[in-house]
């Protein structure tokens, strides 16, 4: 793996953030694969990124709608990369190994910074890449919503 983004969010819920995100992941063309903490949100994400913008199309699945390798957008709550996605967007408190990382180019962390769970784990990543000397950048909302890069 190249690099982690860990994206802060404090002004939109992650419903609200991450299609948009996913969206210009998606226009570079490579695969991608989201992450979800848990299988309870599987569906709720599923669904927000079908409903986020009635002029905007994000080509996805899930794996009981079939043909997961197909999918140029695959979420799932397990490990397992499918669609041989080169891009990972971790949410809900999902979470990689490190082994396992060095299978995508770059690594999206999406956390809820009003969740101190989420907001631990975040931290928890962020040793555990700095440990392995891995790119990291910090981005987070500022008043209007809008990504900043923080300098940490």
């Amino acid at each position: 793996m190249k690099r982690i983004d860990f994206y802060h969010l404090q002004k939109n819920t992650l419903e609200e953030a991450l299609p948009k995100l996913v969206q210009k992941a998606y226009e570079t063309g490579k695969k991608i694969k989201i992450k979800v903490g848990n299988e309870l949100r599987l569906d709720f994400i599923n669904t927000a990124l079908w409903t986020f913008d009635e002029e905007s199309f994000l080509p996805h699945g899930v794996k009981k709608e079939g043909n997961a390798e197909l999918q140029p957008i695959y979420l799932s709550s397990d490990d397992e990369n499918v669609n041989d996605a080169v891009m990972l967007f971790l949410v809900d408190g999902a979470t990689v190994e490190a082994q396992r990382s060095e299978n995508f180019e770059r690594i999206f962390y999406v956390f809820n910074g009003a969740s101190e769970d989420e907001l631990s784990k975040a931290r928890e990543m962020w040793k555990a890449f700095k440990a392995d000397d891995i790119e990291r950048h910090y981005w987070q909302q500022d008043d209007l919503g809008k990504w900043k890069e923080k300098q940490l």
